[in-house]
């Protein structure tokens, strides 16, 4: 299995806000496997038991730069806003301006291509925001080549005065 660990040229975006069904927590990052696993399943569950749709792909949102633990919640964007259960809640992905490209290839190099996206939006005068999310457009599976994976990776701008 070969593994690629590239991303595509960025590109400056503005995007609308978009209703998700989410959980949120802080997590280790020795537990983010279990955390993401737990929690896609308790969401599906919720949003089957309430017939709302997923309308994309599942995503994983920043609300800090990872360090020890991550701050993140995840989730799926929705048809309609769910009725909170368990730790199920009603989330937005953020709207505005954001700086976005596709990573290529396994999740251990998604550091990499973070790092080369925050430098990109520092090349080009501005500012990144506090805000990151992933968008996993591969779904993965467990024996799958780790090349086929990608990766949406989005990340906010400072207002500009």
């Amino acid at each position: 299995m070969s593994e690629v660990n590239a991303a595509t040229e960025p590109e400056l975006l503005v995007v609308e806000p978009v209703t998700t069904a989410a959980v949120r927590d802080v997590v280790p990052m020795s537990a983010i496997r279990d955390f993401f696993d737990t929690s896609f399943s308790t969401i599906a569950g919720v949003l089957a038991a309430q017939s709302v749709a997923p309308t994309g792909a599942a995503f994983g949102l920043y609300h800090q730069p990872p360090g020890d633990t991550l701050d993140i919640e995840v989730g799926f964007p929705t048809d309609r806003a769910v009725q909170p259960e368990g730790p199920v809640f009603v989330g937005t992905l953020p709207g505005g301006r954001v700086a976005r490209s596709i990573h290529v290839g396994g999740f251990d190099g998604l550091g990499s291509s973070w790092e080369r996206l925050r430098e990109w939006i520092q090349r080009q005068g501005l500012t990144p925001g506090p805000v990151m999310w992933e968008v996993y457009l591969v779904e993965p599976a467990p024996d799958m080549d780790p090349s086929a994976l990608r990766t949406e990776l989005n990340w906010t701008l400072a207002d500009q005065s």
